[in-house]
């Protein structure tokens, strides 16, 4: 009889695709996935490392749209209008406090002003439109993705266990997630290991805060004086608002609803498990430790001060 052998590229393959099931089939949490993740690749490493980023953008834009089926639209007005003065006062404060530390740090200012953006609004996504605004190089874009991304997934693993020490509510959770956790994944993934309500609150408050990519991205024309360049508009925002003006005004059956949202969460973990797989030493290392010191200082004020703020209200 043949002996069958298979050779450690196929089976890297074959045990990244039976962790990829069991994270859509919800036997795996957000925390673990990410951790997971990170873990196998540095072992085995990622056999789809070149499809990684597409999927993660793609799987999580399907994620927050279908979870838009599970709110109802007063409900997410509310959540919006009580984190709006919060957002505006945040992003402005983060984007001049980033501009001095730069200063003080004699930091290139694109990749200081790329870092703030990112603290700023939604991480990678906000850098991902500012940097062909102000014209990047390659090196600004991929030290300050890697301080963000790491940052990110330290979020994810430690807000949930200080929202309980801090005995926070699930409304002042989600806002706290939606505006001092930098990526919209991150965002998601830790409210959703919160609870329900924190994971309604934080989507909506991190959307409506993404939006504002689009003054931020005019604004870095001015700033550095581009010419030419278009501006990125998060368009699955409006299919998010669409998904919920749906819910909200259609004789949806529950089950149909239900499922959608079931399905974007378990996406959703599958996302977060990807993107610890594309978490590199190689990304940690290349950041250098001016960028990591402008990056851990902002997010460290933006973390505490919308602490304090939203326990104060």
């Amino acid at each position: 009889m043949k002996k069958i052998t298979i050779d450690k590229p196929t089976l890297t393959k074959v045990l990244f695709v039976i962790i990829m099931a069991l994270c859509i089939l919800g036997y795996i949490s957000s925390p673990v996935a990410l951790v997971g993740g990170f873990l196998f690749s540095y072992f085995l490493g990622n056999p789809f490392m070149q499809l990684n980023s597409k999927a993660v953008s793609w799987l999580l834009k399907i994620a927050v749209v279908g979870l838009g089926f599970g709110m109802n639209l007063s409900e997410t007005v509310n959540a919006g209008k009580d984190g709006f003065l919060l957002t505006i006062f945040s992003i402005a404060i983060t984007l001049i406090l980033g501009y001095f530390l730069g200063k003080m740090l004699k930091m290139d200012r694109k990749g200081s002003h790329l870092i703030s953006s990112g603290t700023a609004i939604c991480g990678g996504s906000a850098i991902a439109a500012v940097a062909p605004v102000i014209k990047a190089s390659e090196k600004d874009i991929s030290i300050s993705l890697g301080v963000i991304f790491l940052l990110n997934s330290i979020a994810l693993l430690v807000f949930p266990p200080l929202g309980h020490l801090f005995n926070l509510s699930q409304h002042e959770f989600g806002l706290w997630c939606a505006i001092a956790i930098h990526d919209t994944s991150s965002v998601v993934g830790a409210a959703f290991t919160f609870g329900e309500e924190a994971l309604k609150v934080a989507t909506t408050v991190k959307l409506a805060r993404a939006l504002w990519i689009i003054p931020l991205s005019l604004l870095s024309v001015f700033l550095f004086k581009g010419k030419g360049k278009s501006v990125k508009i998060p368009y699955f925002i409006f299919l998010f608002v669409l998904a919920i003006v749906l819910n909200s005004y259609l004789p949806i059956p529950e089950i149909i609803t239900h499922g959608i949202t079931s399905i974007s969460k378990s996406l959703l973990v599958l996302t977060l498990f990807l993107i610890g797989a594309g978490l590199s030493i190689d990304k940690i290392k290349s950041a250098g430790w001016k960028p990591m010191i402008l990056g851990i200082s902002l997010w460290i004020f933006i973390s505490v001060s919308s602490l304090l703020a939203i326990i104060s209200l």
